[in-house]
């Protein structure tokens, strides 16, 4: 998760997220060559006097005109690449479904007969030591590393959004419309997001906590939930 003074993003998790950070870092490389490009030759025409040269050259014309098309593909091609990753869902392993309300979380596996939860956030005089205010809950949600995950995202009273950014997962929940999404969370742990849409008064109250654990572990809880 993000701590204090920290200026890139938060660890990937999900092969995902690995490529919209290197995206990230790719398009940030392209803006640093256009500003030093640009500052290089506003210094260089302050310094030097003006010629007919600079003044009138076809050449120089087709060159600035030619060159933003060539970097706006540059930028176009792998974020159309990763747009269409975004939307990819095959096959599944495990299909859950989130619900969001004034202000929790209700999930529901709908692989297994019965099992499906609210998850609220624990009050901070509840707050066991060492974790999370405001963003740890009373029952997370578990799904088993490295599977495909499949979520349906709704709401039953206002529109909501399920977030979680080390995962690059962002849907939005909208009343009587279902949408959906998938990840593959690539290494255990346990990845913390908020809704990010303002839904009300606790908007801020309602975390999502999702712990990637090993398939033998979410077998067992599996079982010991629903049982």
């Amino acid at each position: 998760m993000a701590n204090h003074s920290q200026f890139g993003f938060q660890d990937a998790s999900s092969p995902i997220m690995e490529e919209l950070v290197e995206f990230h870092d790719h398009a940030l490389m392209v803006a640093l060559a256009i500003c030093s490009l640009v500052l290089y030759l506003l210094a260089l025409m302050l310094m030097e006097k003006l010629s007919s040269n600079t003044v009138d050259a076809q050449e120089v014309e087709l060159i600035w005109t030619i060159l933003p098309a060539i970097v706006l593909i540059l930028l176009a091609l792998p974020s159309l690449q990763i747009l269409y990753m975004m939307d990819e869902i095959d096959e599944p392993d495990l299909t859950l479904k989130a619900i969001g309300h004034q202000w929790y979380w209700s999930y529901e596996y709908t692989d297994f007969k019965d099992l499906s939860f609210d998850s609220y956030m624990i009050p901070t005089t509840e707050l066991p030591l060492g974790h999370f205010r405001l963003l740890e809950v009373d029952h997370r949600v578990v799904v088993p590393m490295e599977s495909p995950i499949r979520i349906i995202v709704t709401a039953s009273d206002v529109l909501h959004s399920w977030a979680i950014p080390t995962l690059g997962v962002k849907t939005d929940a909208i009343p009587g419309r279902l949408n959906q999404t998938s990840f593959i969370t690539t290494r255990p742990g346990i990845f913390y997001g908020q809704c990010s849409e303002i839904c009300g008064a606790n908007h801020s109250y309602m975390p999502i906590v999702v712990e990637s654990t090993p398939l033998t572990y979410f077998e067992n809880w599996s079982s010991l939930l629903s049982s």
